[in-house]
């Protein structure tokens, strides 16, 4: 349509949003569908953090808020850096969105001119790129394949930096795979990115506490120390807390980037919910216990799906750190047909193919910018991923 702008051209609608609507539209048409693409727990939000919601809403907590947070939130933003990862922050180096996407795109949008170069590690989540389109960068992909278990190795950061580096955004555990970085492997980033001082590094904390196997997460200013003027630490509340509908994310930077990004807010969304922001409080301030059962719950799932999928004719499927991704190579799958007919000559047919046929959804790989590949999140029940995951052994069962 001719009155549509330019930039919406350079943009794609999120595929994972995409796969949970078709998902949901084959359900309500009746057929019988086990979604694997939602990147949120099913787990409810803590009874604490509800019980603050309530009391916040009974306490008339419902007007308009300071643009990017309440100093309550802030002030419990900054005791968890400090707390969980040895970061000091005051007030007035934090931000606080509708969501951790928020607080990225607001960075991105108070920051990138035409022609900046934005390193982004692929498999990548699926809006850091059109997020950089969006602000008017240059996305630059730095690939970190199988191989390296999806990590990205010091000689891919140092291939990908050019003078026009703006940014390199970074996210461990990662969406899609999982992946986490220990602290020997971050630093050999980092000591990457001290030789390129016009570069700063945007970290996407959101899944810190999901982690399995006695692994121990990093953010690289915590690695780092020389970095820390030129990071941005981001994460938010929606993953380990159960609370991706309350909308809350948060980070903490330098004071002349969190004002430039409260610029941007004050101009579109303004604050977010205040009941949400109190909730938040609760929960980075109230008891942390529940994260432990949780995790084991993850991992139960986690080491049920890497088993089964390892099983499934033509697919490979690493263990990751992680989140509650895994993030499985259908190399072994290419060139086939399936039992309807189809032709597998990518991830996405792959992807359809296993929908239409089996009534599975799952992400396709090039989504994410690596293939031959398929996302699969396990934050759903232990039934649903066994039935799932036979279903797919069955599908490739059937390729010939």
């Amino acid at each position: 349509m001719p009155f549509l702008s330019d930039t919406l051209a350079r943009v794609k609608p999120s595929p994972t949003i995409a796969v949970s609507n078709l998902a949901a539209e084959l359900k309500a048409a009746g057929k019988d569908v086990i979604g694997l693409g939602a990147g949120e727990p099913d787990f409810d939000t803590p009874e604490n953090v509800k019980a603050a919601a309530k009391a916040a809403i009974d306490a008339g907590k419902t007007k308009y808020t300071a643009v990017d947070g309440i100093p309550e939130l802030k002030a419990a933003i900054c005791a968890k850096f400090k707390r969980d990862n040895g970061l000091d922050y005051a007030p007035a180096q934090v931000s606080v969105g509708t969501g951790g996407k928020q607080i990225l795109y607001n960075a991105l949008m108070a920051t990138l001119n035409p022609g900046d170069e934005v390193v982004i590690p692929a498999p990548y989540w699926v809006s850091y790129p059109d997020m950089v389109l969006l602000a008017g960068g240059e996305p630059v992909v730095a690939e970190a394949g199988a191989d390296t278990a999806y990590k990205l190795t010091p000689e891919k950061l140092e291939a990908a930096i050019t003078p026009k580096t703006k940014w390199f955004i970074f996210n461990s555990p990662s969406n899609p795979t999982g992946a986490g970085y220990s602290a020997a492997e971050l630093k050999g980033l980092t000591d990457v990115l001290m030789r390129h001082p016009h570069v700063w590094v945007m970290t996407d904390d959101m899944y810190e506490h999901l982690v399995y196997d006695g692994f121990e997460f990093a953010t690289p200013a915590q690695v780092e120390p020389g970095l820390y003027d030129r990071t941005l630490t981001c994460n938010g509340v929606s993953k380990a807390y159960a609370m991706t509908g309350w909308r809350i994310g948060y980070a903490a930077g330098p004071e002349e980037l969190i004002k430039a990004m409260r610029k941007i807010q004050s101009q579109s969304t303004s604050n977010p919910s205040s009941i949400s922001q109190w909730a938040a409080v609760e929960a980075l301030n109230g008891p942390q216990d529940f994260l432990a059962p949780n995790n084991e719950t993850f991992k139960r799932r986690r080491d049920m799906v890497v088993e089964m999928l390892n099983a499934a004719e033509g697919v490979t499927c690493p263990v990751p750190e992680g989140a509650f991704y895994v993030y499985p190579s259908i190399d072994g799958c290419m060139g086939k047909t399936t039992e309807g007919g189809v032709v597998i000559d990518s991830d996405e047919s792959f992807a359809t193919a296993l929908l239409e046929e089996k009534g599975v959804a799952v992400v396709f790989g090039g989504a994410f910018g690596l293939s031959p590949c398929f996302r699969v999140s396990y934050a759903t029940s232990d039934e649903n991923l066994r039935e799932a995951c036979g279903r797919i052994q069955a599908f490739c069962a059937g390729l010939r």
